[in-house]
């Protein structure tokens, strides 16, 4: 096959550049926000993230599982022994300002810790710990037909991390050079995403979201021993279809099972729910995005955007931040030059 045209929604121009991002406790202007070439995240990737979505809802515009993913961050830093400086509330606030003091209504945040300038040693448990949210505008992560038309994947040639090589349950970014590798292989065949397999030859996710199945109405997913970062995107779609009445099924899958299911989908706070349209060239289904996916769409984002009640208070309202509190620091007169 030829190569592929991936799409690329994150792609920073002129018009998606933020103004504004929250850098170690303040708001600077996008061109401060920067480190020196010695940081030991640079050499080493010590730094851990998280990807992040904020939805126009009725009420304004609302953080998606906001606590969630401040919680996650928290304990990827642990994992590494990164001390964060900051308190989930005053990172809740940071993630709020952030998306506020840019005019954005529809967003994408990046929180993310790193271990800075102290020296070369692999071992910087001594070097300074630092923290930056930026939010700017994201599109559909794989394009905007294939939310309704569904990806074409492969599988990848690529491995999944071995368990205790790598801790795969953490978002750190040295984890995403394998997920380079699995995005890089797949456009390199013609592909716009892959899925990679675990140690065991069983599936574990693809370059940077989680795998659903569907065969015969049951939903099946790879269990976090699959080698997978366990998703809170992942999370909500089980909760959803849960709620929904639909029997899902957490399980180590065989690969052979991806050419045999009615549909297949991706979740992740970037990818949202995406269906898949074929895998190595094999058609699923009837070629289109499949009932039980549609489903799952249709009750995802009817969550994210507030069209359906909040049963399960996975919405933080922007304007909620309590006056007087962190967020005052956040004033546009106060932005450090």
């Amino acid at each position: 096959m030829s190569p592929a045209t991936v799409p690329n929604p994150g792609a920073l121009t002129p018009d998606t550049t933020p103004e504004l991002i929250w850098f170690n406790g303040r708001l600077v202007p996008w061109a401060s926000a920067t480190v020196h070439v010695m940081t030991h995240a640079l050499h080493y990737g010590s730094s851990v993230f998280e990807g992040m979505r904020c939805y126009d809802t009725p009420r304004g515009p609302a953080l998606f599982r906001a606590r969630e993913h401040v919680r996650r961050l928290r304990d990827s830093a642990r994992v590494y022994r990164m001390e964060l400086p900051f308190d989930p509330d005053t990172l809740l606030d940071a993630c709020r300002a952030a998306v506020r003091e840019n005019g954005l209504t529809n967003a994408y945040l990046r929180p993310l810790v790193w271990r800075g300038v102290g020296g070369l040693a692999v071992n910087a448990s001594r070097h300074p710990v630092e923290v930056m949210v930026a939010a700017l505008p994201w599109g559909p992560y794989l394009g905007d037909d294939a939310l309704a038309l569904g990806a074409d994947v492969c599988v990848s040639s690529w491995t999944r991390p071995a368990p205790n090589t790598l801790p795969t349950g953490t978002k750190a970014g040295g984890n995403y050079l394998s997920g380079q590798l699995v995005a890089m292989e797949a456009e390199r065949l013609g592909f716009v995403e892959g899925i990679a397999l675990d140690t065991s030859g069983t599936v574990s996710e693809g370059s940077g979201e989680n795998v659903f199945l569907v065969r015969d109405g049951v939903i099946v997913t790879p269990p976090a021993t699959s080698s997978i970062l366990p998703g809170i995107t992942r999370d909500t779609v089980i909760t959803l279809a849960r709620d929904m009445g639909l029997t899902v099924r957490e399980e180590r899958v065989p690969r052979e099972a991806l050419y045999a299911a009615d549909e297949i989908f991706f979740t992740g706070t970037a990818v949202e729910v995406t269906p898949v349209r074929s895998v190595d060239g094999v058609v699923l289904g009837d070629g289109r995005r499949g009932p039980v996916t549609a489903r799952i769409q249709r009750a995802y984002f009817a969550a994210v955007r507030g069209e359906s009640p909040d049963a399960h208070g996975w919405l933080t309202y922007v304007a909620d931040a309590a006056p007087g509190g962190v967020a005052a620091q956040f004033r546009a007169a106060e932005v450090t030059v």
